[in-house]
């Protein structure tokens, strides 16, 4: 055990910067950690805004269920189903609807079913991509190809999405259907997206099958799961509290608040080492300070790189270098009377090539139950991102103009919304462009030095909520272990 557990005549005194997603696991944890281990505990939440849970958020309008930041997760991956099943929430959790588990894509102007069993980069059978409109025959015939490019001559240490699917694919594939696809889930330029440090698995199967194509059809047919068809993310795997995602956030805050100090809008500019016998010290933006025996860094990169500026500047520099990205979100909610589209999917995404103002549409109550009323819709339309930075620039009035003009031109929505609001989410999503791993080892190389100190938040090893949740908790065990 550390030496900052050696001192038995105080609690070990422990601080968690940032009161989002990630602060609050990696706070639940130690709390778990030193419940188990019979230790004495001080433990300090500090959040520079008025709120506890970051970006995710559920809210009650005009009887739809509406969700601000991710409506769901992932279950493959364990950190927030684990979470849920620690706060008692397991038999909370419901699927998506089997009914619409597709997606639409935008091609040449209309909404067309993305082929059946194509895995966000490739098919896992060929005969969906010969009969869809999406791709031209030379496209079609380029697509189908890749069973016999072979794989790269060498190891690829990091690739770009765009690289990686135009060397597999050809460039229509790339244009049509994967930007679009991947670009919902990261709101990242292709041409600067890592694949190593977003969807590694793509460079193994290359690797060991040498084709993706017959890497998918290989995992179809060992599959158990009833999702094999599916088109898009498989949506067969991912799930949401019932109540929507602030049940979780709401549960999470409720047992942290159980024994930690909650500090809301206190705003933490430095932490440096400490001279009085703790490890470090946090210096406040109010002029204050405090001595603590370990902290968890749980903000966005470049709020964490200044505040380890002094304590861990080698950190510091890789952090400052994560670029980011801004979104706004418009969520509307409708009569299915005033959409012609008949919206049997979870979604329509937009290519680039499109030259569209929007990023993709998800039709939430189309992907669970209770999100809106009966006979109507709810729907969240992405603005912005990585490659259409300035139109979250907008007023809201504007952002909404442009949302009803694309809605109505893409899926018939006549605007007569129950209501529509929009959040915007600044510098709120991590580009993983190509190089990302190598600035996480070298943030991993020196912390080495600093074993008190942990680093959390979706930055680091994945954007989603089961990676946020993971790294909060990999940070607790790794100061409680120091």
């Amino acid at each position: 055990m550390s030496s900052s557990h050696s001192n038995s005549d105080r609690p070990w005194r422990v601080v968690v910067i940032g009161g989002g997603v990630s602060g609050l696991a990696a706070a639940f944890r130690l709390q778990e950690l030193a419940g188990a281990a019979n230790r004495p505990i001080d433990l300090t939440v500090c959040e520079a805004s008025d709120a506890l849970g970051g970006i995710v958020g559920t809210r009650e309008i005009a009887g739809y269920r509406v969700e601000l930041g991710a409506d769901s997760f992932i279950t493959n991956k364990p950190g927030a189903i684990n979470l849920c099943r620690r706060l008692g929430l397991d038999g909370e959790l419901i699927p998506t609807d089997a009914r619409y588990r597709r997606s639409l894509v935008l091609s040449r102007g209309k909404p067309m079913p993305v082929p059946e069993g194509f895995q966000l980069l490739a098919p896992n059978a060929m005969w969906p991509v010969w009969r869809s409109p999406i791709f031209s025959l030379a496209g079609k015939l380029r697509l189908a190809a890749e069973y016999f490019v072979p794989a790269a001559q060498q190891p690829v240490e990091d690739e770009s999405l765009a690289s990686f699917v135009r060397r597999r694919f050809g460039q229509e594939a790339l244009e049509r259907l994967v930007q679009p696809l991947v670009g919902g889930i990261y709101t990242s330029d292709p041409e600067k997206l890592s694949l190593r440090g977003t969807m590694p698995r793509f460079l193994e199967m290359e690797a060991k099958h040498g084709s993706l194509i017959r890497a998918l059809r290989h995992e179809a047919r060992s599959s158990t799961t009833q999702d094999r068809t599916a088109s898009g993310a498989r949506y067969g795997l991912f799930a949401t509290p019932r109540l929507g995602i602030s049940q979780m956030v709401d549960a999470l805050i409720a047992r942290v608040q159980t024994s930690a100090t909650i500090r809301l809008n206190c705003v933490v500019s430095q932490v440096t080492p400490a001279t009085d016998g703790a490890t470090y010290q946090l210096e406040f933006a109010d002029g204050t300070r405090a001595p603590y025996d370990a902290v968890v860094v749980a903000t966005p990169a470049y709020r964490a790189a200044s505040v380890l500026r002094t304590v861990c500047p080698g950190a510091a520099g890789a952090l400052d270098e994560i670029e980011y990205a801004s979104t706004a979100i418009v969520v509307s909610g409708h009569r299915l009377s005033d959409v012609a589209n008949p919206l049997d999917a979870f979604g329509l995404v937009v290519p680039a090539i499109e030259k569209r103002k929007i990023l993709a549409v998800s039709f939430t109550s189309r992907k669970f139950p209770g999100r809106a009323p009966e006979g109507c819709v709810e729907l969240r339309t992405f603005v912005g991102g990585a490659m259409q930075p300035e139109l979250v620039d907008q007023s809201d009035d504007q952002i909404l103009e442009l949302v009803r003009r694309e809605l109505h031109e893409l899926l018939g929505v006549v605007w007569k919304p129950d209501f529509a609001i929009v959040a915007r989410w600044m510098r709120s999503m991590p580009q993983y462009h190509v190089g990302h791993l190598d600035k996480i080892a070298r943030i991993e190389t020196d912390l080495k030095s600093q074993p008190h100190l942990g680093l959390a938040g979706n930055a680091l090893y994945g954007v989603g909520l089961p990676d946020t949740i993971a790294s909060g908790e990999r940070a607790a065990e790794r100061i409680f272990q120091g």
